[in-house]
Protein backbone atom coordinates (compact mmCIF):
# COMPACT_ATOMS: atom_id res chain seq x y z
CA UNK A 1 0.00 0.00 0.00
CA UNK A 2 3.02 2.49 0.49
CA UNK A 3 3.94 1.94 -3.00
CA UNK A 4 0.29 2.94 -4.17
CA UNK A 5 0.45 6.33 -2.05
CA UNK A 6 3.67 7.23 -3.89
CA UNK A 7 2.23 6.43 -6.93
CA UNK A 8 -0.46 8.39 -6.16
CA UNK A 9 1.39 11.39 -5.16
CA UNK A 10 4.14 11.26 -8.01
CA UNK A 11 0.83 11.04 -10.42
CA UNK A 12 -0.51 14.05 -8.41
CA UNK A 13 2.42 16.04 -9.27
CA UNK A 14 3.41 15.88 -12.23
CA UNK A 15 -0.54 15.83 -13.63
CA UNK A 16 -2.27 19.30 -11.90
CA UNK A 17 -1.22 22.02 -13.96
CA UNK A 18 0.58 25.18 -11.98
CA UNK A 19 -1.30 28.26 -12.44
CA UNK A 20 -0.26 31.67 -12.72
CA UNK A 21 1.61 33.70 -9.98
CA UNK A 22 0.14 36.37 -8.68
CA UNK A 23 2.55 39.80 -7.47
CA UNK A 24 1.79 40.11 -4.15
CA UNK A 25 3.18 43.20 -2.37
CA UNK A 26 2.49 44.74 1.46
CA UNK A 27 0.49 48.14 0.12
CA UNK A 28 -1.43 48.50 -3.03
CA UNK A 29 0.26 50.07 -5.62
CA UNK A 30 -0.22 53.07 -7.10
CA UNK A 31 -0.71 51.81 -10.54
CA UNK A 32 -3.75 48.98 -9.40
CA UNK A 33 -6.64 51.06 -11.08
CA UNK A 34 -4.64 51.89 -14.00
CA UNK A 35 -7.03 50.69 -16.92
CA UNK A 36 -3.97 49.66 -19.35
CA UNK A 37 -2.22 47.66 -16.01
CA UNK A 38 -5.76 45.80 -16.22
CA UNK A 39 -5.89 45.43 -19.79
CA UNK A 40 -2.07 43.90 -20.43
CA UNK A 41 -3.20 41.42 -17.20
CA UNK A 42 -6.28 40.29 -18.28
CA UNK A 43 -4.57 39.24 -21.73
CA UNK A 44 -1.61 37.39 -19.72
CA UNK A 45 -4.39 35.75 -17.73
CA UNK A 46 -6.23 34.39 -20.32
CA UNK A 47 -3.72 33.62 -22.58
CA UNK A 48 -2.20 31.64 -19.88
CA UNK A 49 -6.13 29.86 -19.31
CA UNK A 50 -6.04 29.01 -22.64
CA UNK A 51 -2.08 27.44 -23.19
CA UNK A 52 -2.21 30.11 -26.24
CA UNK A 53 2.13 30.36 -26.65
CA UNK A 54 2.09 33.17 -29.17
CA UNK A 55 -0.26 35.17 -27.08
CA UNK A 56 0.63 34.57 -23.71
CA UNK A 57 4.67 35.11 -24.68
CA UNK A 58 3.56 38.47 -26.56
CA UNK A 59 0.97 39.32 -23.39
CA UNK A 60 3.68 38.91 -20.38
CA UNK A 61 6.42 40.46 -22.54
CA UNK A 62 4.06 43.66 -22.83
CA UNK A 63 3.15 43.37 -18.80
CA UNK A 64 6.97 43.28 -17.83
CA UNK A 65 7.64 45.95 -20.04
CA UNK A 66 5.08 48.16 -18.17
CA UNK A 67 6.15 46.84 -14.67
CA UNK A 68 9.82 47.54 -15.19
CA UNK A 69 8.66 51.33 -16.19
CA UNK A 70 6.22 51.45 -12.78
CA UNK A 71 9.91 49.86 -11.42
CA UNK A 72 8.34 47.70 -9.09
CA UNK A 73 10.73 44.65 -9.45
CA UNK A 74 8.90 42.23 -7.06
CA UNK A 75 5.79 42.33 -9.72
CA UNK A 76 8.11 41.81 -12.81
CA UNK A 77 9.77 38.88 -11.22
CA UNK A 78 6.60 37.48 -10.75
CA UNK A 79 6.04 37.61 -14.09
CA UNK A 80 9.03 35.90 -15.24
CA UNK A 81 8.15 33.27 -12.74
CA UNK A 82 4.67 33.10 -14.79
CA UNK A 83 7.01 32.18 -17.92
CA UNK A 84 8.34 29.46 -16.26
CA UNK A 85 5.30 27.68 -15.05
CA UNK A 86 3.52 28.08 -18.47
CA UNK A 87 6.12 26.26 -19.81
CA UNK A 88 6.06 23.47 -17.02
CA UNK A 89 2.38 23.26 -17.95
CA UNK A 90 3.38 22.64 -21.67
CA UNK A 91 5.92 19.89 -20.31
CA UNK A 92 8.68 21.93 -21.84
CA UNK A 93 11.14 21.36 -18.48
CA UNK A 94 14.06 21.72 -20.11
CA UNK A 95 13.66 25.30 -21.09
CA UNK A 96 12.09 25.64 -18.12
CA UNK A 97 14.83 24.47 -16.12
CA UNK A 98 17.12 26.92 -18.41
CA UNK A 99 14.74 29.82 -17.58
CA UNK A 100 15.07 28.84 -14.05
CA UNK A 101 18.51 29.34 -13.64
CA UNK A 102 18.94 32.56 -15.73
CA UNK A 103 16.60 34.10 -13.06
CA UNK A 104 17.96 32.57 -10.48
CA UNK A 105 21.05 34.08 -11.67
CA UNK A 106 20.11 37.73 -12.94
CA UNK A 107 18.50 38.01 -8.74
CA UNK A 108 21.82 37.13 -7.56
CA UNK A 109 23.98 39.85 -9.86
CA UNK A 110 21.58 41.80 -9.02
CA UNK A 111 21.56 41.41 -5.53
CA UNK A 112 18.21 41.31 -4.69
CA UNK A 113 17.61 38.68 -1.88
CA UNK A 114 13.95 39.83 -0.68
CA UNK A 115 12.96 38.41 -4.30
CA UNK A 116 15.62 35.42 -4.83
CA UNK A 117 12.58 33.44 -3.05
CA UNK A 118 10.91 32.96 -6.40
CA UNK A 119 13.97 31.43 -8.08
CA UNK A 120 13.79 28.73 -5.53
CA UNK A 121 10.27 28.48 -5.79
CA UNK A 122 10.49 27.99 -9.38
CA UNK A 123 12.97 25.49 -9.14
CA UNK A 124 11.40 23.56 -6.58
CA UNK A 125 8.34 22.68 -8.76
CA UNK A 126 11.03 21.55 -11.33
CA UNK A 127 12.55 19.38 -9.50
CA UNK A 128 9.29 18.46 -8.11
CA UNK A 129 8.18 17.62 -11.51
CA UNK A 130 11.04 15.42 -13.01
CA UNK A 131 11.20 13.46 -9.47
CA UNK A 132 13.84 14.47 -7.80
CA UNK A 133 12.44 14.86 -4.06
CA UNK A 134 15.75 15.93 -2.69
CA UNK A 135 16.12 18.86 -4.83
CA UNK A 136 12.56 20.09 -4.62
CA UNK A 137 12.93 19.83 -0.60
CA UNK A 138 16.19 21.64 -0.51
CA UNK A 139 14.65 24.57 -2.35
CA UNK A 140 10.96 24.85 -0.84
CA UNK A 141 13.12 25.04 2.81
CA UNK A 142 14.94 27.55 1.10
CA UNK A 143 11.91 29.58 -0.09
CA UNK A 144 10.55 29.87 3.58
CA UNK A 145 13.21 30.61 5.35
CA UNK A 146 13.92 33.78 2.49
CA UNK A 147 9.75 34.65 2.80
CA UNK A 148 10.04 34.57 6.50
CA UNK A 149 13.16 37.10 6.09
CA UNK A 150 11.60 39.36 3.67
CA UNK A 151 8.25 39.60 5.38
CA UNK A 152 6.18 37.66 3.10
CA UNK A 153 4.68 35.66 5.75
CA UNK A 154 1.20 35.73 4.01
CA UNK A 155 2.56 33.41 1.25
CA UNK A 156 4.52 31.31 3.31
CA UNK A 157 1.42 28.07 3.72
CA UNK A 158 1.69 26.99 0.13
CA UNK A 159 5.22 26.26 -0.11
CA UNK A 160 4.01 23.90 3.14
CA UNK A 161 1.53 22.67 1.32
CA UNK A 162 4.31 21.79 -1.53
CA UNK A 163 6.46 20.07 1.27
CA UNK A 164 3.61 18.02 2.67
CA UNK A 165 3.14 16.36 -0.85
CA UNK A 166 6.61 15.09 -0.73
CA UNK A 167 6.97 13.95 2.66
CA UNK A 168 3.71 12.23 3.18
CA UNK A 169 4.97 8.62 1.78
CA UNK A 170 8.26 8.54 3.44
CA UNK A 171 7.59 10.59 6.58
CA UNK A 172 4.21 10.87 7.43
CA UNK A 173 5.08 12.58 10.84
CA UNK A 174 7.11 15.05 9.21
CA UNK A 175 4.32 15.75 6.57
CA UNK A 176 2.08 16.28 9.75
CA UNK A 177 4.66 19.06 11.20
CA UNK A 178 4.52 20.62 8.57
CA UNK A 179 0.77 21.11 8.29
CA UNK A 180 0.23 22.28 12.08
CA UNK A 181 3.36 24.89 10.93
CA UNK A 182 1.46 25.49 8.00
CA UNK A 183 -1.68 26.42 9.45
CA UNK A 184 -0.75 28.09 12.10
CA UNK A 185 0.78 30.91 9.49
CA UNK A 186 -2.55 30.61 7.84
CA UNK A 187 -4.21 31.04 10.95
CA UNK A 188 -1.92 34.35 11.83
CA UNK A 189 -1.58 35.87 8.59
CA UNK A 190 -4.01 33.65 5.76
CA UNK A 191 -7.24 33.12 7.76
CA UNK A 192 -8.78 32.06 3.77
CA UNK A 193 -6.31 29.30 3.54
CA UNK A 194 -7.11 27.54 7.34
CA UNK A 195 -9.88 25.57 5.66
CA UNK A 196 -8.13 24.21 3.06
CA UNK A 197 -5.18 23.39 5.05
CA UNK A 198 -7.34 21.33 7.61
CA UNK A 199 -9.03 19.62 5.02
CA UNK A 200 -5.73 18.61 3.67
CA UNK A 201 -5.10 17.51 6.80
CA UNK A 202 -7.68 15.18 6.71
CA UNK A 203 -6.84 13.54 3.45
CA UNK A 204 -3.69 12.77 5.23
CA UNK A 205 -5.21 10.83 7.68
CA UNK A 206 -6.66 8.48 5.04
CA UNK A 207 -3.18 8.20 3.65
CA UNK A 208 -1.93 6.94 6.75
CA UNK A 209 -5.02 4.78 7.70
CA UNK A 210 -6.15 6.60 10.44
CA UNK A 211 -9.17 6.20 9.89
CA UNK A 212 -10.47 7.42 13.38
CA UNK A 213 -9.10 11.08 12.95
CA UNK A 214 -10.06 11.18 9.23
CA UNK A 215 -13.73 10.64 10.23
CA UNK A 216 -13.24 13.67 12.60
CA UNK A 217 -11.97 15.66 9.99
CA UNK A 218 -14.59 14.96 7.42
CA UNK A 219 -17.16 15.98 10.21
CA UNK A 220 -14.95 19.59 10.63
CA UNK A 221 -15.07 19.79 6.97
CA UNK A 222 -18.65 19.14 6.34
CA UNK A 223 -19.41 21.93 8.93
CA UNK A 224 -17.36 24.17 7.02
CA UNK A 225 -19.30 23.39 3.55
CA UNK A 226 -22.62 24.28 5.55
CA UNK A 227 -20.76 27.83 6.38
CA UNK A 228 -19.89 28.10 2.47
CA UNK A 229 -16.44 27.40 2.49
CA UNK A 230 -14.66 25.55 -0.23
CA UNK A 231 -11.57 23.53 -0.70
CA UNK A 232 -9.44 22.31 -3.73
CA UNK A 233 -9.20 18.95 -1.90
CA UNK A 234 -13.26 18.76 -0.86
CA UNK A 235 -13.52 15.94 -4.25
CA UNK A 236 -11.16 13.94 -2.51
CA UNK A 237 -12.84 13.83 0.96
CA UNK A 238 -16.09 12.36 -0.23
CA UNK A 239 -13.99 9.74 -2.44
CA UNK A 240 -12.09 8.53 0.91
CA UNK A 241 -15.09 8.89 3.55
CA UNK A 242 -17.13 6.43 0.85
CA UNK A 243 -14.19 4.43 0.61
CA UNK A 244 -13.75 4.36 4.54
CA UNK A 245 -17.62 3.60 4.97
CA UNK A 246 -16.64 0.29 2.82
CA UNK A 247 -19.09 1.84 -0.52
CA UNK A 248 -15.70 0.90 -2.71
CA UNK A 249 -17.64 0.58 -6.16
CA UNK A 250 -19.48 4.19 -5.29
CA UNK A 251 -16.06 5.45 -4.03
CA UNK A 252 -14.10 3.88 -7.48
CA UNK A 253 -17.17 6.00 -9.83
CA UNK A 254 -16.65 9.03 -7.93
CA UNK A 255 -12.61 9.06 -8.15
CA UNK A 256 -13.30 8.30 -12.08
CA UNK A 257 -16.22 11.06 -12.36
CA UNK A 258 -14.18 13.97 -10.25
CA UNK A 259 -10.60 13.35 -9.67
CA UNK A 260 -9.69 12.82 -13.24
CA UNK A 261 -5.82 11.50 -13.43
CA UNK A 262 -5.09 12.00 -10.18
CA UNK A 263 -7.72 9.58 -9.10
CA UNK A 264 -5.79 6.46 -10.70
CA UNK A 265 -3.76 6.40 -7.84
CA UNK A 266 -6.54 6.58 -5.51
CA UNK A 267 -8.58 4.07 -6.90
CA UNK A 268 -5.37 1.76 -7.06
CA UNK A 269 -5.40 2.76 -3.03
CA UNK A 270 -8.94 2.26 -2.33
CA UNK A 271 -9.11 -1.20 -4.13
CA UNK A 272 -6.07 -2.07 -2.02
CA UNK A 273 -7.65 -1.29 1.17
CA UNK A 274 -10.87 -2.94 0.48
CA UNK A 275 -8.83 -6.26 -0.14
CA UNK A 276 -9.53 -6.64 -3.77
CA UNK A 277 -6.07 -7.40 -5.40
CA UNK A 278 -7.15 -8.24 -9.00
CA UNK A 279 -8.65 -4.78 -9.68
CA UNK A 280 -6.07 -3.35 -7.17
CA UNK A 281 -3.99 -4.26 -9.82
CA UNK A 282 -5.39 -3.92 -12.89
CA UNK A 283 -5.45 -0.05 -11.64
CA UNK A 284 -2.06 -0.08 -10.84
CA UNK A 285 -1.31 -1.26 -14.15
CA UNK A 286 -3.01 1.72 -15.57
CA UNK A 287 -1.47 3.79 -13.11
CA UNK A 288 2.03 2.43 -14.37
CA UNK A 289 0.48 2.81 -17.62
CA UNK A 290 -0.10 6.52 -17.47
CA UNK A 291 3.40 7.46 -15.29
CA UNK A 292 5.20 5.73 -18.10
CA UNK A 293 3.51 7.92 -20.71
CA UNK A 294 4.45 10.80 -18.58
CA UNK A 295 8.21 9.91 -18.57
CA UNK A 296 8.21 9.47 -21.89
CA UNK A 297 6.41 13.17 -22.81
CA UNK A 298 9.37 14.61 -20.20
CA UNK A 299 12.13 12.88 -21.67
CA UNK A 300 11.21 13.58 -25.50
CA UNK A 301 10.79 17.59 -24.91
CA UNK A 302 13.86 17.07 -22.89
CA UNK A 303 16.01 15.46 -26.07
CA UNK A 304 14.35 18.03 -27.65
CA UNK A 305 15.76 21.20 -25.91
CA UNK A 306 19.24 19.40 -26.10
CA UNK A 307 18.51 19.37 -29.93
CA UNK A 308 17.62 23.03 -29.66
CA UNK A 309 20.72 23.54 -27.78
CA UNK A 310 23.00 21.63 -30.37
CA UNK A 311 21.47 23.65 -33.47
CA UNK A 312 21.90 27.06 -31.28
CA UNK A 313 25.98 25.95 -30.65
CA UNK A 314 26.74 24.89 -34.17
CA UNK A 315 24.63 28.87 -35.29
CA UNK A 316 27.26 30.26 -32.76
CA UNK A 317 30.65 28.47 -34.36
CA UNK A 318 29.15 29.62 -37.49
CA UNK A 319 29.44 32.99 -36.48
CA UNK A 320 32.55 32.51 -34.77
CA UNK A 321 33.99 31.13 -38.23
CA UNK A 322 32.63 34.15 -39.89
CA UNK A 323 34.17 36.51 -38.09
CA UNK A 324 37.55 34.97 -38.32
CA UNK A 325 37.62 34.11 -41.96
CA UNK A 326 36.77 38.17 -41.75
CA UNK A 327 39.59 38.82 -39.85
CA UNK A 328 42.21 37.01 -41.95
CA UNK A 329 40.84 38.36 -45.60
CA UNK A 330 41.09 42.18 -43.80
CA UNK A 331 44.64 40.90 -42.70
CA UNK A 332 45.27 40.09 -46.50
CA UNK A 333 47.10 37.15 -45.16
CA UNK A 334 46.18 34.76 -48.39
CA UNK A 335 48.22 32.12 -46.82
CA UNK A 336 46.87 31.90 -43.69
CA UNK A 337 43.90 32.42 -44.87
CA UNK A 338 43.65 29.18 -46.60
CA UNK A 339 45.27 27.22 -43.84
CA UNK A 340 42.75 28.26 -41.84
CA UNK A 341 40.16 27.53 -43.90
CA UNK A 342 41.03 23.97 -44.32
CA UNK A 343 41.90 23.83 -40.71
CA UNK A 344 37.80 25.12 -40.27
CA UNK A 345 36.65 22.87 -42.69
CA UNK A 346 38.43 19.75 -40.87
CA UNK A 347 38.05 20.44 -37.60
CA UNK A 348 34.02 21.09 -38.25
CA UNK A 349 33.74 18.22 -40.00
CA UNK A 350 35.21 16.13 -37.12
CA UNK A 351 32.82 18.13 -34.94
CA UNK A 352 29.97 17.33 -36.86
CA UNK A 353 30.85 13.69 -37.00
CA UNK A 354 31.23 13.69 -32.87
CA UNK A 355 28.04 15.76 -32.40
CA UNK A 356 26.34 13.11 -34.87
CA UNK A 357 27.81 10.23 -33.20
CA UNK A 358 26.95 11.54 -29.60
CA UNK A 359 23.44 12.40 -30.60
CA UNK A 360 23.15 8.56 -31.79
CA UNK A 361 24.60 7.48 -28.55
CA UNK A 362 21.86 9.37 -26.44
CA UNK A 363 19.31 8.29 -28.94
CA UNK A 364 20.43 4.72 -27.68
CA UNK A 365 20.61 5.34 -24.74
CA UNK A 366 17.41 7.30 -24.30
CA UNK A 367 15.79 3.38 -25.80
CA UNK A 368 17.75 1.24 -23.60
CA UNK A 369 16.76 2.87 -20.61
CA UNK A 370 12.95 2.97 -21.78
CA UNK A 371 13.04 -0.39 -22.79
CA UNK A 372 15.03 -1.17 -19.71
CA UNK A 373 12.19 0.73 -17.41
CA UNK A 374 9.37 -0.93 -19.31
CA UNK A 375 10.63 -4.71 -18.64
CA UNK A 376 12.18 -4.55 -15.16
CA UNK A 377 9.11 -2.28 -13.99
CA UNK A 378 6.93 -4.76 -15.14
CA UNK A 379 8.61 -8.00 -14.28
CA UNK A 380 10.07 -6.52 -10.40
CA UNK A 381 6.18 -5.65 -10.06
CA UNK A 382 4.28 -8.18 -11.11
CA UNK A 383 6.02 -10.67 -7.78
CA UNK A 384 6.20 -7.59 -5.36
CA UNK A 385 2.73 -7.18 -5.92
CA UNK A 386 1.99 -10.96 -5.17
CA UNK A 387 4.46 -10.72 -2.26
CA UNK A 388 2.39 -8.23 -0.71
CA UNK A 389 -0.40 -9.37 -1.20
CA UNK A 390 0.09 -12.96 0.07
CA UNK A 391 1.95 -11.00 2.92
CA UNK A 392 -1.20 -9.10 4.15
CA UNK A 393 -3.40 -11.85 3.83
CA UNK A 394 -1.20 -13.77 6.16
CA UNK A 395 -0.60 -10.70 8.62
CA UNK A 396 -3.82 -9.59 8.66
CA UNK A 397 -5.68 -10.81 11.63
CA UNK A 398 -9.64 -10.48 10.35
CA UNK A 399 -8.50 -13.50 7.74
CA UNK A 400 -8.75 -16.92 8.83
CA UNK A 401 -6.40 -19.34 6.28
CA UNK A 402 -5.36 -22.92 6.77
CA UNK A 403 -2.07 -24.29 7.23
CA UNK A 404 -1.87 -25.60 4.18
CA UNK A 405 -2.74 -22.42 2.95
CA UNK A 406 -0.35 -20.99 4.89
CA UNK A 407 2.17 -23.15 2.94
CA UNK A 408 0.88 -22.38 -0.73
CA UNK A 409 1.00 -18.68 0.11
CA UNK A 410 4.70 -19.02 1.84
CA UNK A 411 5.97 -21.03 -1.57
CA UNK A 412 4.32 -18.62 -3.85
CA UNK A 413 6.06 -15.52 -2.29
CA UNK A 414 9.22 -17.71 -2.07
CA UNK A 415 8.63 -18.58 -5.69
CA UNK A 416 8.13 -14.56 -6.46
CA UNK A 417 11.05 -13.61 -4.43
CA UNK A 418 13.21 -16.13 -6.33
CA UNK A 419 12.33 -14.79 -9.62
CA UNK A 420 13.18 -11.14 -8.53
CA UNK A 421 16.63 -12.27 -7.37
CA UNK A 422 17.09 -14.02 -10.94
CA UNK A 423 16.31 -11.24 -12.46
CA UNK A 424 18.61 -9.14 -10.21
CA UNK A 425 21.78 -11.87 -11.39
CA UNK A 426 20.84 -11.87 -15.09
CA UNK A 427 21.46 -8.56 -14.58
CA UNK A 428 24.18 -8.07 -12.43
CA UNK A 429 26.09 -11.04 -14.39
CA UNK A 430 25.50 -9.39 -17.79
CA UNK A 431 27.03 -6.38 -16.76
CA UNK A 432 30.01 -8.28 -15.05
CA UNK A 433 30.69 -10.20 -18.14
CA UNK A 434 30.72 -7.33 -20.20
CA UNK A 435 33.15 -5.14 -18.28
CA UNK A 436 35.40 -7.99 -17.75
CA UNK A 437 37.80 -8.48 -20.59
CA UNK A 438 39.50 -12.02 -19.48
CA UNK A 439 38.12 -15.13 -18.50
CA UNK A 440 39.26 -18.06 -16.60
CA UNK A 441 39.17 -21.63 -17.89
CA UNK A 442 40.69 -23.62 -15.24
CA UNK A 443 38.18 -26.58 -14.38
CA UNK A 444 38.10 -29.30 -15.63
CA UNK A 445 34.35 -30.54 -16.23
CA UNK A 446 32.94 -34.00 -16.65
CA UNK A 447 30.49 -32.68 -19.30
CA UNK A 448 27.92 -35.58 -18.66
CA UNK A 449 27.44 -35.07 -15.24
CA UNK A 450 26.84 -31.49 -15.96
CA UNK A 451 24.41 -32.20 -18.24
CA UNK A 452 22.53 -35.09 -16.36
CA UNK A 453 22.63 -32.52 -12.78
CA UNK A 454 20.96 -30.11 -15.18
CA UNK A 455 18.33 -32.50 -16.20
CA UNK A 456 17.45 -33.38 -13.20
CA UNK A 457 17.22 -29.51 -11.58
CA UNK A 458 15.23 -28.42 -14.54
CA UNK A 459 12.17 -31.80 -14.59
CA UNK A 460 11.31 -30.43 -11.18
CA UNK A 461 10.15 -26.69 -12.95
CA UNK A 462 8.55 -28.38 -16.06
CA UNK A 463 4.76 -28.60 -16.97
CA UNK A 464 2.77 -31.63 -16.33
CA UNK A 465 2.78 -32.67 -19.42
CA UNK A 466 6.42 -31.50 -20.62
CA UNK A 467 9.06 -34.22 -20.40
CA UNK A 468 13.21 -33.78 -20.52
CA UNK A 469 15.48 -36.10 -21.33
CA UNK A 470 19.43 -36.46 -21.65
CA UNK A 471 21.19 -37.40 -25.12
CA UNK A 472 24.38 -37.94 -25.48
CA UNK A 473 27.35 -39.75 -27.69
CA UNK A 474 29.85 -38.44 -25.44
CA UNK A 475 31.67 -41.02 -22.94
CA UNK A 476 31.28 -40.53 -19.41
CA UNK A 477 34.58 -40.07 -18.50
CA UNK A 478 35.08 -37.21 -20.76
CA UNK A 479 36.28 -34.02 -19.72
CA UNK A 480 37.59 -30.48 -20.65
CA UNK A 481 38.93 -27.53 -19.15
CA UNK A 482 36.81 -24.64 -19.27
CA UNK A 483 34.82 -22.47 -17.04
CA UNK A 484 31.90 -24.79 -15.20
CA UNK A 485 30.11 -21.79 -14.25
CA UNK A 486 29.79 -20.14 -17.59
CA UNK A 487 29.01 -23.35 -19.49
CA UNK A 488 26.41 -24.80 -16.30
CA UNK A 489 24.78 -21.01 -16.97
CA UNK A 490 24.28 -21.38 -20.97
CA UNK A 491 22.87 -24.73 -20.61
CA UNK A 492 20.83 -23.37 -18.19
CA UNK A 493 19.32 -20.75 -19.67
CA UNK A 494 18.85 -22.21 -22.96
CA UNK A 495 16.67 -24.77 -20.85
CA UNK A 496 15.23 -22.76 -18.57
CA UNK A 497 13.65 -20.96 -22.01
CA UNK A 498 12.67 -24.07 -23.33
CA UNK A 499 10.63 -25.07 -20.26
CA UNK A 500 9.10 -21.61 -20.33
CA UNK A 501 8.04 -21.79 -24.17
CA UNK A 502 6.82 -25.94 -24.04
CA UNK A 503 3.66 -26.59 -22.17
CA UNK A 504 3.34 -30.06 -23.80
CA UNK A 505 5.48 -32.27 -25.38
CA UNK A 506 9.09 -32.66 -24.83
CA UNK A 507 12.30 -31.34 -24.45
CA UNK A 508 16.15 -32.92 -25.42
CA UNK A 509 19.28 -31.90 -24.44
CA UNK A 510 21.82 -33.37 -26.77
CA UNK A 511 25.97 -33.73 -26.39
CA UNK A 512 27.98 -34.93 -29.28
CA UNK A 513 31.87 -34.44 -29.89
CA UNK A 514 33.21 -33.38 -33.55
CA UNK A 515 36.62 -32.75 -34.74
CA UNK A 516 37.49 -31.06 -31.32
CA UNK A 517 34.34 -28.84 -31.10
CA UNK A 518 31.52 -29.74 -28.23
CA UNK A 519 28.38 -29.61 -30.05
CA UNK A 520 25.40 -28.78 -27.70
CA UNK A 521 21.95 -28.93 -28.79
CA UNK A 522 18.78 -28.05 -26.72
CA UNK A 523 15.58 -28.52 -28.74
CA UNK A 524 11.99 -28.69 -27.83
CA UNK A 525 8.44 -29.10 -29.22
CA UNK A 526 7.29 -25.26 -27.55
CA UNK A 527 5.77 -22.55 -29.86
CA UNK A 528 9.11 -21.90 -31.30
CA UNK A 529 10.28 -18.91 -33.08
CA UNK A 530 10.24 -17.28 -36.29
CA UNK A 531 12.88 -17.51 -38.83
CA UNK A 532 13.24 -14.01 -39.52
CA UNK A 533 13.77 -13.33 -35.30
CA UNK A 534 16.75 -15.73 -35.57
CA UNK A 535 19.18 -12.63 -34.70
CA UNK A 536 16.72 -10.40 -33.13
CA UNK A 537 15.86 -12.68 -29.74
CA UNK A 538 19.76 -12.45 -28.68
CA UNK A 539 19.45 -8.77 -28.19
CA UNK A 540 19.16 -7.19 -24.48
CA UNK A 541 15.80 -6.89 -23.48
CA UNK A 542 13.92 -8.53 -26.25
CA UNK A 543 11.09 -10.88 -25.64
CA UNK A 544 8.69 -12.02 -28.38
CA UNK A 545 5.92 -12.91 -26.15
CA UNK A 546 5.22 -9.92 -23.04
CA UNK A 547 3.82 -11.78 -21.16
CA UNK A 548 6.05 -14.54 -20.50
CA UNK A 549 8.05 -14.62 -17.19
CA UNK A 550 11.28 -12.74 -17.74
CA UNK A 551 13.46 -9.52 -19.20
CA UNK A 552 14.85 -10.67 -22.22
CA UNK A 553 18.37 -10.07 -21.29
CA UNK A 554 18.48 -14.39 -21.19
CA UNK A 555 19.44 -15.42 -24.35
CA UNK A 556 21.80 -12.00 -24.60
CA UNK A 557 23.82 -13.42 -21.47
CA UNK A 558 23.99 -16.76 -23.36
CA UNK A 559 25.54 -15.39 -26.40
CA UNK A 560 28.09 -13.13 -24.73
CA UNK A 561 29.23 -16.27 -21.52
CA UNK A 562 29.45 -18.21 -25.51
CA UNK A 563 31.31 -16.10 -27.14
CA UNK A 564 33.86 -15.31 -23.78
CA UNK A 565 34.14 -19.11 -24.15
CA UNK A 566 35.44 -18.88 -27.66
CA UNK A 567 32.53 -20.58 -29.04
CA UNK A 568 29.33 -19.93 -30.44
CA UNK A 569 25.05 -20.30 -30.00
CA UNK A 570 22.64 -19.90 -32.56
CA UNK A 571 19.23 -20.62 -32.87
CA UNK A 572 18.67 -24.02 -35.95
CA UNK A 573 16.03 -22.44 -38.46
CA UNK A 574 15.23 -25.67 -40.18
CA UNK A 575 14.11 -26.95 -37.46
CA UNK A 576 10.18 -26.17 -37.78
CA UNK A 577 8.30 -28.58 -34.86
CA UNK A 578 9.17 -25.86 -32.32
CA UNK A 579 12.88 -24.24 -31.32
CA UNK A 580 16.19 -25.53 -31.41
CA UNK A 581 19.67 -23.78 -29.90
CA UNK A 582 22.98 -25.28 -30.96
CA UNK A 583 26.15 -24.41 -28.95
CA UNK A 584 29.63 -24.86 -30.35
CA UNK A 585 32.70 -24.94 -27.69
CA UNK A 586 36.30 -25.88 -28.43
CA UNK A 587 37.51 -28.68 -26.58
CA UNK A 588 40.92 -27.33 -25.33
CA UNK A 589 41.58 -30.07 -23.12
CA UNK A 590 39.53 -33.28 -24.36
CA UNK A 591 38.43 -36.46 -22.86
CA UNK A 592 40.72 -38.76 -21.39
CA UNK A 593 41.22 -40.48 -24.79
CA UNK A 594 43.47 -37.58 -26.17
Amino acid sequence: MKLLRHIALCLMSLSLALTPLCALAADKPSYADDPLYKRLYEQMLRSFNAADSAAFFSAVNNLEEYLLKQDDLHAYYTQRCNEIVFLMNRQDIFEAYKKGRELSDELREKKLDNEMYMAYNILGHIYRFCGNKEGARRCFHEVLERMEKAGYRESMPPIYMNLVSLEIDDNPSEALRLLDEGLAIAREVSPERVFDIETRRTTAYYSLNDTAQFLKGYDEYKKGVAEGKTSVHGRSMEVYHLAILGKTDEAVALAKAELGAEGVGTIAHIYSNAGRWQEAYEAQRQQMLTSDSLNAILLTNSMRGISDELRLYDAERQIAHNRLITLAICTGLLILLVVALVYIVISRRRHIQQLKRSYQDTLQSDYLKSAFIQNVSHEVRTPLNIITGFAQVIASPDIQVSRSEQQQMAQNMQKNANIITALIDEMLELSHNEATSSVVKDDNVSVNSLLRSLVSDFTSQLNANTTMQLETTLADDFTMKTNEKMLNRIIGTLLSNAAKNTETGSITLKAEALERQLILTVEDTGCGIPANEAEHIFERFVKLDSFKVGIGLGLSLCRVLTQRLGGSVALDTTYTNGARFIVNLPIEYGSSED
